[in-house]
């Protein structure tokens, strides 16, 4: 039998599993309005397991990325649904952020970084700041 702390069960209940994120540069719809600001969650196995049967992904294997993001994304401004075809209209430079950003919160659970001062040698937790924020 595991008993766990009330700390714990405190901790286990209040994970977060979506994150926000602001694209460097955005998708522009085809009304021409940019959208920036989103929502990831973090992904299941299922949701890494079921694009493998994709044919898409099977023909072409970088495809899965697309495919992956597209399911992960639960916002993107006001666009709705968020499907394939929008991340491949994305620019390569948010591709490349949403895909970082998809690593970190599923490595991780968080956006935050674990940070060692050089002067003091003090250890600390930092949230990184997302590419389209500076």
């Amino acid at each position: 039998m595991v008993v766990m702390s009330m700390q714990e069960i405190v901790q286990q209940t209040m994970q977060q599993t979506e994150f926000s994120f602001v694209l460097p540069q955005g998708y522009v719809d085809s009304e021409g309005t940019l959208h920036r600001e989103g929502t990831m969650r973090l992904s299941t196995a299922y949701d890494e397991i079921a694009p493998m049967r994709d044919p898409r992904v099977q023909s072409n294997p970088g495809y899965l990325v697309i495919i992956l993001l597209s399911r992960v994304i639960t916002q993107l401004g006001t666009v709705h649904p968020i499907t394939p075809k929008l991340i491949e209209g994305l620019f390569s430079g948010d591709l490349i952020f949403l895909q970082d950003f998809y690593q970190r919160i599923n490595q991780n659970g968080h956006s935050r970084l674990q940070v060692t001062c050089p002067h003091c040698q003090g250890e600390f937790q930092v949230e990184t700041v997302p590419l389209g924020e500076l």
